[in-house]
């Protein structure tokens, strides 16, 4: 008596599983003879456009489904007749396409089809609608590769050789491996990521082919999908090419009809894109809510520091040069301006600091810096630039990027290199380096601070922006060095990042934009004419917080202004329209209420008050200067700062 035969070896129970669980994938599929009949179909095809079940039977002329679109009008106004005749005459062409379309109802569909030779066209139809959303909504494309395959054969046989021109030509990884897990059936995807041959089963071992970490790892997976369960999981998979391709998995349990597992289908897409994608939009979310945490709280310790060095300042003045001066209150005055420097790197990182741009030429810069941190360095260690010979000018505050060329120089350093190189040089990016980059395609001056240093694990290089995070010994840094040239170069619209490995060194890029042509001017503030700030001049001043406004006014009346007071921009537009005579306006930015401190300084340029200045702790968007030319002084400040500020008045 001969022994049934299991089903996984009768081939038309195997096409027909294969078949049957190809149907459960959202993705449409379709399959036409030489003569546009159809051979094959699944229900997703029917679903995504929309079909009626009555279309769809074997034999059926695919111009049927074109003519009810156009009577539907799916193909948008023009001629039926016509559109069917265009779209039927490009069908006989059998010519590989790939393009997507807009259904009248928004659905966004992918729409991919091959030739299949000796047999017809194979066309998959894809339902992109989510991830095209995905992309307009985060600036940075996030697609879902949706399962691809998809395919049902009616009551068709198909041989093996047919079922494999149709599932190599799908962009995936198919399989099918039996109770035993031995593979059974491997698609062409799997010669491409690991070399395995389609025709050489029996060398096919999973274990093998995924290492055995990776394949620990997933075993318990497996493990799920015997005991009848559709599972989807994601791993790091090496490549024969090098790649290490982040992997998403589906397998899919085939039952017998006592419902026991005798094997598995497996579904595999390449999401490492989708992966990647996903982290920069992390990053860039984590960078700006730091940012905006850490410019409120500038904007709030300026305050402080305010009323704290004003009140300071006038004590000192009054206590003269005694003995009790020096020990008490300039050693406080000296820990608050510490503070103000801190504050200025916090809001560095926030790229809210006033910025000081123009065109400035690179290579005379960082040469500046190499040649005066050049005697600092330690014997041993090699600073040197790489410059070129065209001159390259970018728009950037040149001190500012001075600046941090020195710390990324030190940190090299500090990282006990042996060899630190500047390099300037012009690039390009890339409409699709600038996306990972969250930066402006185009021309640009890049600088590249490269060192053969210890070099940072990923962990590190992930938090190497945050405000105070260090690596150094305690004492030895505020943390706050690569945070401000991080602020900094944001905020000029530039772009920064860091290629690091742990024993390979460093290298940290900068991205910033070419200075265009003419130079661009800076605002210009007109001097007022008369050396003497005031006699007694009518001020106005308005502060939201009764502390500052306090030390200010104090400091106006010094000047010699008699100083009118108000505590927001409502209330100091309703003065200045009922007091003509006032000579200064001195107005925070910042304020509660529907009118801010800039709609306060218009009104006053509109009223033509002679002297129109602004103060501010932190301002989104503030670059040194208020509207039309209006001076922008920085909280905390001296009185000398005050009284040089308040000899300008407002342009005309």
């Amino acid at each position: 008596m001969s022994t049934p035969s299991s089903p996984i070896e009768d081939p038309l129970k195997r096409y027909r599983s294969l078949q049957a669980a190809l149907d459960l994938i959202d993705q449409g599929f379709t399959l036409i003879d030489n003569d546009l009949g159809l051979l094959a179909w699944n229900r997703s095809f029917l679903r995504l456009l929309d079909f009626p079940d009555t279309l769809a039977f074997p034999g059926a002329p695919f111009e049927g489904f074109i003519r009810y679109n156009a009577d539907r009008g799916e193909y948008g106004p023009g001629d039926a007749a016509a559109q069917v005749a265009e779209r039927v005459e490009a069908a006989r062409r059998f010519e590989s396409h790939e393009f997507e379309r807009v259904r009248p109802d928004g659905t966004v569909l992918k729409v991919r089809g091959v030739p299949v030779p000796g047999i017809g066209f194979i066309t998959l139809y894809s339902d992109i609608t989510a991830q095209k959303r995905a992309e307009r909504q985060i600036l940075e494309h996030a697609a879902e590769l949706e399962r691809r395959v998809a395919e049902r054969t009616s009551e068709l046989r198909l041989s093996e050789a047919q079922m494999r021109l149709i599932t190599d030509s799908i962009p995936a990884l198919i399989a099918y491996f039996d109770h035993r897990k031995a593979y059974r059936y491997i698609n062409r995807g799997y010669q491409d990521w690991f070399g395995l041959d389609p025709r050489r089963l029996d060398r096919v071992s999973a274990r093998e082919f995924l290492g055995d970490t990776t394949y620990e790892a997933i075993r318990p997976n497996v493990t799920r999908a015997f005991a009848g369960e559709a599972v989807t999981y994601e791993y790091e998979a090496r490549c024969v090419d090098g790649r290490v391709r982040t992997a998403r998995t589906t397998l899919i349990p085939e039952k017998s009809a006592d419902g026991a597992v005798v094997g598995c289908f497996e579904l595999t897409f390449d999401v490492s894109e989708l992966r990647r994608t996903q982290q920069q939009l992390a990053q860039a979310e984590k960078m700006e809510a730091l940012g905006q945490l850490t410019g409120g709280i500038a904007h709030d310790f300026n305050n402080m520091l305010t009323v704290i060095i004003g009140n300071l300042g006038a004590l000192r003045e009054r206590m003269g040069d005694g003995e009790q001066a020096a020990d008490f209150v300039d050693p406080t005055l000296a820990a608050a301006r510490r503070g103000v420097d801190l504050i200025r790197a916090l809001l560095g990182f926030a790229r809210r600091q006033p910025l000081n741009a123009g065109a400035a030429d690179i290579a005379p810069l960082a040469g500046t810096v190499v040649k005066l941190l050049r005697r600092s360095m330690p014997e041993g260690l090699k600073l040197e630039v790489d410059a070129g010979e065209k001159p390259l000018r970018a728009w950037v505050d040149a001190s500012q990027l001075q600046d941090a060329l020195v710390n990324m120089i030190l940190n090299a350093r500090d990282a006990k290199a042996s060899r630190v190189t500047v390099r300037t040089a012009p690039a390009v990016l890339t409409p699709e380096r600038a996306e990972e980059l969250q930066a402006t395609p185009g021309p640009c001056v890049r600088i590249d601070v490269a060192d053969d240093g210890q070099g940072m694990d990923a962990a590190t290089r992930a938090r190497v922006f945050e405000p105070f995070f260090t690596t150094k010994r305690h004492g030895a840094g505020t943390g706050l060095g690569m945070s401000m040239v991080y602020g900094f170069v944001r905020q000029s619209g530039g772009a920064i990042d860091i290629d690091s490995a742990l024993g390979r060194g460093t290298v940290v890029s900068l991205w910033l934009p070419v200075a265009a042509g003419a130079e661009r001017a800076d605002i210009e503030v007109e001097a007022a004419g008369a050396e003497r700030v005031a006699g007694r001049s009518l001020a106005l001043l308005v502060e939201d917080d009764p502390d500052v406004r306090k030390v200010v006014r104090r400091s106006l009346i010094d000047l010699g202004f008699a100083v009118v007071e108000a505590e927001n921009g409502t209330e100091a537009m309703t003065i200045l329209d009922h007091t003509p005579q006032i000579d200064l306006l001195l107005s925070d930015v910042v304020m509660p209420g529907p009118v801010d401190g800039r709609e306060v300084a218009r009104h006053a340029l509109a009223r033509r008050v002679p002297r129109v200045a602004l103060m501010s702790g932190y301002a989104p968007g503030e670059i040194g200067n208020g509207p039309e030319g209006v001076p922008m002084l920085a909280k905390p400040f001296t009185q000398r700062q005050l009284a040089d500020l308040v000899r300008h008045p407002a342009r005309d």
